[in-house]
This record gives C-alpha cells, structure tokens and sequence, in this order.
C-alpha cells in the first residue's frame, strides 16, 4: 500500500503539473488506467495521496461551485485561467442529467441487445421503441416485474433486468448496469442497492461497470456476485462531437469513450457464453454467505466485520472469533 502511495503522488504532481489544472476523474484517469503498466494506480489511493499533497500544500485546490479543481500552487494565474476555461465546458456537459441519462440508457440497450442475440437466456426488461427514433433523446423501458412469486422488492425499486437461466431448475439473476466513471467500490449505493434488491429477491446478482477494482471483485465473488468490466464508458451516437472533445488528451483526457449501443464482442461473449456457465456455482457460493451479504447490504454490520466473516468461513475457520486489530484496520477508500 506504501509503494502504491509513493507513485500515487508521484504521478499526481507530474499529471496536474503537465495539465495546469484538472478535476479528479481526469487524474484518476491518466493515472489509474492510462500510462505505464506499472505505474497505475487504483482510485482509492489516488485519493489518499491528492488529500495528503493537498494538506501538504503540494497540490492545490480551488472550487469553482460545486467542482474542485487541483493545480500546482506556483502555477500562474493565467494558464490557470486559461486551461480552465478550456476543459469547464465540457466538463458541465458531460455532468448534465440530459447527457448522464442517455449514457445510462446507452450501455443498457447494448447489454439488452447482447441478450436478445440467442443466449438461450430469458430476461424481462426492456427497452420498446428504439426503432422509433435515435438516441439523442431518451428511449421508454419497460421496467422488469418488481416479484418473485410471493418475494418482491420495496417500494419503486426495480432491476435493469431480471433474467433467468435454464439447467437444474430455473436460476434467476439481477443484473444492474452501471455506466458512470468512479469505479464501484463496497461501499458504493450502486453495489449495495444490487445486493438489497437481489436479497430481497433471493436471486444472484451481476454488476456490470466500467470498472470495478479488485477488492470488490474478489470478495464480493466468493459470496456469489457475478461481475463484468466494460473497461469502456458508451456514448450515444448522436453526441460523437462531445465524446471527442471528452476524450481529447488537453481537455478531459477520457480516451475510454466509445459510441453507440451496439453490443460489442467482449459484451456479447459474457452475456452469451459466461454467464450462463457462471450462472450455477454463483447461485451455491450465494446460498452459502447470502446471510453476510444481506447484514452487509441492509448496514447490520461493518465493512470490516463482514470482509473478516467472510474469509473466516471461506477458510473453514470459526467467524464468531474475536476479531483482531488488523481486521477492524479502516479500509483504504
């Protein structure tokens, strides 16, 4: 973790320096996915270094309403002036709700379509008129049925899609699609919100985001969670010219923007091949640690005591154990 620290401020200096100033998914960009291999560094230590640099007075730190923005502090005023002005437009285009909703919309359609491409798998959810018009406004869904037979979820509450497997018995899975930029770490709403509603279900949930870091994949895994990274975050078709100057290196540097909601191969292989096969020890590996899940989820219990409860039973080791000072050490998010 120290290592990771060290280039983690290492290269915050160099990137802010280089692009005069910056928000933090820009950074968290050119430092978490772009440059060299083993130079990259996970988001939740990234954070860890900018707040350290900026208490240090390393970096600084200017908001302009409700965005910060970091920069060296002998950087002159007008190249700050400047580079801002530069990359705020847009930065408050791509954060609208007219374009944030349309980028979720866009990467669903991409995971229905991989659905409907003979997967031999059954899905409720979907969207009904995408025939009728492009995607520079937003498509109706027809949301999935909010039950189970007698088990349903509370309120509004809805999955992306509701979508059973065929084999042993019919084995139900909830897939939710998330298509934002933070990468989704345990204590994020949208893997909480996933585990509530597929508890409340009893049916095996799938994540599918742009990134998901290891320490969410590993241990959410053992307990039965299916996960999928796109690596890639869609845009609609129609906004292509926004998409460019979001990608372009001197303005937002988002080079992982694709277009369109055409399911691409990698797509199409997990939802068609994967995860039918993925489907039936997901569901055992549920069964066994849906308990820990559903107190993690519903906030029974910490993060601490449900990731040392978990390794515990996975090892065959008694978890009512006393748990020790390393376990309760806060997590690194």
């Amino acid at each position: 973790m120290q290592h990771g620290l060290g280039i983690a401020k290492t290269r915050l200096v160099s990137v802010i320096g280089t692009h005069g100033i910056a928000v933090a998914r820009t950074i968290e960009q050119k430092i978490a996915v772009a440059g060299p291999y083993n130079q990259r560094v996970n988001p939740h230590l990234i954070t860890a270094a900018r707040n350290y640099l900026v208490k240090a007075g390393v970096i600084a730190a200017r908001r302009v309403g409700a965005v910060a923005w970091y920069h060296l502090p002998d950087t002159p005023e007008e190249h700050l002036v400047q580079r801002h002005s530069e990359q705020e437009p847009t930065y408050r285009e791509i954060t609208s709700g007219k374009l944030t909703k349309r980028v979720g919309q866009t990467l669903e359609i991409a995971v229905q379509r991989a659905l409907e491409s003979g997967t031999g798998l059954d899905h409720f959810g979907r969207f009904i008129d995408l025939s009728e018009h492009d995607d520079s406004s937003l498509y109706r869904k027809e949301e999935p049925p909010s039950h189970i037979g007698t088990r349903c979820l509370s309120g509004k509450q809805k999955l992306d899609f509701l979508v059973r497997a065929h084999g042993n018995g019919a084995l139900w899975v909830g897939i939710e699609v998330k298509s934002t930029r933070p990468w989704v770490y345990p204590q994020q709403d949208e893997l909480l919100e996933l585990l509530r509603k597929c508890a409340a279900l009893d049916i095996v949930p799938v994540l599918i985001a742009r990134r998901i870091p290891y320490v969410t994949g590993h241990l959410f895994r053992r307990c039965g969670l299916i996960t999928w990274e796109t690596l890639r975050q869609r845009y609609p078709a129609s906004d292509a010219e926004l998409a460019e100057r979001a990608r372009h290196k001197r303005i937002l540097g988002f080079a992982d923007i694709s277009l369109g909601n055409e399911p691409d191969g990698p797509l199409l292989n997990f939802i068609g091949k994967n995860l039918p096969k993925l489907i039936p020890e997901a569901r055992e590996r549920f069964d066994e640690y849906k308990d820990l899940l559903t107190s993690y989820a519903f906030a029974e219990i910490s993060y601490n005591e449900f990731a040392a409860r978990v390794r515990r039973r996975s090892d065959g080791q008694n978890e009512d154990f006393d748990l020790t000072d390393e376990d309760w050490l806060e997590p690194p998010w």
